[in-house]
């Protein structure tokens, strides 16, 4: 582990949380938008401090969207299934400081399902976020 000496942070810590959700109850015409579900994983990323790097996504035929994030701190996805109003929603972040229980919230108010089924796996070892 280093320590960032503008931010007296430390950085490289071997230690992450891994979020894993399942939306259900979800509007169709919500889950094949490409561009709304690129925008809105994009803020709810921003919004719970993870560093964006890149984004891609994928509007299959006849139906259904992939959005990958590519974050500083690792990464997020969304697959979503218009066909039956629900989403997987993957969201690894390392470190500390990004929030991935908050993002996956967040995408939770944007979609509005009816039923959320969400874990967290904690990876890694937890080491303390201050300086000793």
């Amino acid at each position: 582990m280093s320590i960032d000496a503008g931010t007296l942070q430390p950085v490289g810590l071997f230690t992450g949380q891994h979020v894993l959700a399942e939306l259900e109850g979800v509007a169709a015409e919500l889950l094949d938008d490409e561009q709304f579900l690129t925008e809105a994983l994009n803020s709810a990323l921003d919004r719970s401090q993870a560093t964006v790097c890149d984004v891609i996504s994928k509007r299959f035929d006849p139906q259904g969207v992939t959005v990958l994030a590519l974050l500083s701190e690792s990464h997020a996805s969304l697959h979503s299934y218009p066909e039956n109003g629900s989403i997987f929603i993957d969201v690894f972040t390392c470190g500390n400081k990004a929030q991935p229980e908050r993002a996956v919230d967040l995408l939770a108010e944007s979609l509005g399902p009816t039923n959320v089924n969400c874990r967290t796996i904690r990876r890694g070892h937890d080491y303390e976020t201050g300086l000793t």
